[in-house]
């Protein structure tokens, strides 16, 4: 018998270019953060001082848990982001092999493994980053948002996470209502009449995206958050214990 979950993973989900990486950059003791590149090595957009790992073959990321594990100096695993490692197991394991079948089976268990197994036991702190699809559901003639994976996991992947937020580019007279010592509007903000921010929890507009949370966490004037990794954190430990 393990540990109690991990209380401390979050999920952060959005479209391209609404921040999702960018809120990692106020992370303290970044050379403590394991950063797992799953784009090729791509660059973050600020100076980091974590390490970076540019991850080639998806099961290097369980290998990093493991290796995370005999290491106290590391408080935090970032996985940036999980549909850029999923294509990834597609085009190193899925296409290339005889048995495509048989390989999507060892799809939707990497991905089940990942979750249960390298997150669930470890004992670090952990990120995973991810974009966003848009869909309409025929039947109930609405837009449904998920994080796009394949096969058997198709629409499964939020189950797996407590504490999912979005990355969102918001005007700022949407903010007004959500005052709350989390959301800071500075004076770029004001110049640019918009704001980087985490959505917590939903609103009647989103009702279809995948907010979640354990009850309490958030208040409502607390929906609207500045995109800032470690107020998210923070918040969490604060709440947990």
């Amino acid at each position: 018998m393990s540990k109690d979950t991990n209380d401390l993973v979050v999920l952060i989900c959005g479209d391209s270019a609404t921040g999702k990486t960018s809120s990692l950059e106020f992370l303290e003791n970044q050379e403590g953060i394991m950063y797992l590149n799953c784009e090729g090595g791509k660059k973050a957009p600020f100076k980091a001082g974590w390490k970076t790992y540019t991850i080639t073959d998806p099961y290097q990321v369980e290998k990093a848990f493991e290796v995370a594990e005999t290491k106290p100096d590391v408080h935090t695993i970032v996985i940036d982001g999980l549909n850029y490692l999923m294509d990834m197991f597609e085009s190193v394991h899925v296409l290339p092999s005889a048995n495509t079948m048989q390989m999507w089976g060892a799809y939707a268990q990497f991905l089940k493994n990942l979750m249960m197994q390298s997150i669930a036991k470890s004992t670090k702190r952990v990120i995973v980053l991810a974009h966003i699809d848009r869909h309409l559901n025929e039947d109930t003639m609405e837009m449904q948002v998920a994080v796009p994976v394949k096969g058997s996991m198709k629409g499964k992947v939020e189950s797996f996470f407590t504490t999912i937020v979005y990355a969102k580019r918001v005007p700022l007279k949407k903010l007004t209502d959500y005052e709350n010592d989390m959301l800071d509007i500075n004076e770029d903000d004001k110049i640019d009449e918009y704001k980087y921010v985490f959505q917590t929890r939903p609103t009647k507009e989103t009702v279809n995206e995948k907010m979640r949370s354990p009850r309490r966490l958030w208040k409502r004037n607390e929906t609207f958050i500045d995109n800032d990794c470690n107020k998210l954190l923070k918040h969490l430990e604060d709440f947990y214990s």
